[in-house]
């Protein structure tokens, strides 16, 4: 089969609860849906088969290396990377065949719009923007087990006005089993890099958190609702640093 034009490249495990509103949002914008899944136990192979998607089976716990066999397994031109709790809407995908049609640039910086148990988030460090749409041919993925990104070697790159519409944060238990598993891939990333851990940072480090975005970066302007996701974020840091106590120098996986 020969090159198409637009890729969507997505990777799963036990995503079902929003898959198909992924997919739905993308179905009428991508020549092709590229899923990795890593081996899940729910719906979410028969709700990607319903979208005619290409699926591949895959386990690799660095996010970074399971990003890039993805996309080096999608045929497009263009690639538009999202996760399974993400969509668009019909400005974003209209912006989206525009900037490919141009054919001005070799990457496009998509900002997000984040909701915490439905509703958006606009501050402490929920509006954010990352590099999702790009050429394959410039493409380089760095190896991550958490926060993974891609990298283009270009500096033709443009930033898109209309957002990603990302469903992180769903309920307070979801939140927190996702924090759970960040926190542990943090930590081990950490110790890969050479960190270490110490008495402070488990002490000082998560009430810091909670002050930068609930505080510093303004995130009380967007409710008080928010705080359970301030505290979670603290929770995070608290779990890292602790869980970087118990790690060895070498040989993590």
């Amino acid at each position: 089969m020969g090159k198409v034009n637009l890729s969507v490249v997505i990777i799963t495990k036990n995503s079902a609860q929003l898959l198909e509103k992924t997919l739905r949002s993308v179905k009428d914008l991508a020549d092709e849906i590229v899923i990795v899944d890593d081996h899940s136990t729910d719906s979410t192979k028969m709700i990607a088969t319903q979208f005619g998607t290409v699926i591949f089976t895959k386990r690799e716990y660095d996010l970074g290396r399971q990003r890039a066999y993805a996309i080096n397994k999608a045929r497009g031109r263009w690639i538009l990377m999202l996760d399974s709790d993400e969509s668009i809407d019909k400005k974003l995908a209209r912006e989206i065949q525009a900037a490919i049609k141009q054919n001005k640039y070799d990457g496009f910086i998509i900002p997000f719009q984040n909701h915490f148990l439905g509703r958006g988030l606009y501050y402490g460090g929920e509006n954010y923007q990352m590099l999702r749409l790009f050429r394959k041919t410039k493409f380089k993925m760095e190896k991550a087990f958490v926060h993974e990104k891609v990298i283009i070697n270009s500096r033709k790159i443009a930033v898109l006005k209309n957002k990603i519409l990302h469903y992180s944060y769903r309920s307070i238990w979801q939140m927190y089993k996702k924090f759970t598993d960040y926190a542990i891939r943090e930590a081990k990333q950490r110790r890969l890099n050479g960190e270490s851990t110490s008495l402070k940072k488990i002490v000082m480090y998560p009430p810091h958190m909670f002050w930068a975005r609930f505080i510093k970066d303004e995130g009380y302007r967007d409710g008080l609702f928010r705080i359970p996701l301030d505290l979670g974020f603290a929770y995070m840091e608290f779990l890292t640093y602790m869980t970087m106590l118990f790690l060895p120098k070498q040989n993590i996986k």
